[in-house]
């Protein structure tokens, strides 16, 4: 581990500490799970994540804390620079994520042809109706 990139989990650790939040409060507010949160902390974030996703979720963190997350990248160059390595992917209880539900939205188009549909019956029904003189 680097002298960097223990300098930029000292930052983020002594940060947080300061703002009186536990790693699990961060994690809820971020949506960064605890163990990435802890990676960064401690500077082995290269062990879990892949580089694009380890300079997002240190810019999400940063910004969180309030922190100038590009600062903080181009100062420590060095310790973002991280070899393109196979990725072992940690699938548990939560990895996956729904995106757009079938209920998470109104979809108009079928609801429009169903009430389109109704009305046209109703019609032709008070039609037939007024033919025959039923009402």
């Amino acid at each position: 581990m680097s002298e960097e990139k223990k300098y930029v989990g000292d930052l983020f650790k002594t940060k947080r500490e300061e703002m009186n939040l536990s790693l699990k409060e961060v994690e809820n507010a971020t949506s960064i799970r605890i163990l990435y949160l802890q990676a960064i902390e401690d500077g082995n974030v290269e062990k879990y994540l892949s580089p694009v996703y380890a300079l997002g979720f240190i810019r999400q963190y940063a910004s969180f804390l309030g922190l100038d997350s590009e600062k903080i990248i181009k100062e420590n160059e060095a310790a973002f620079i991280m070899p393109a390595s196979k990725q072992e992917f940690d699938y548990g209880i939560g990895t996956l994520e729904v995106r757009n539900p079938p209920s998470s939205g109104v979809k108009w188009l079928p609801n429009l042809i169903w009430i389109g549909s109704s009305t046209l019956v109703i019609f032709l029904i008070w039609l037939l109706a007024k033919f025959f003189r039923l009402f």
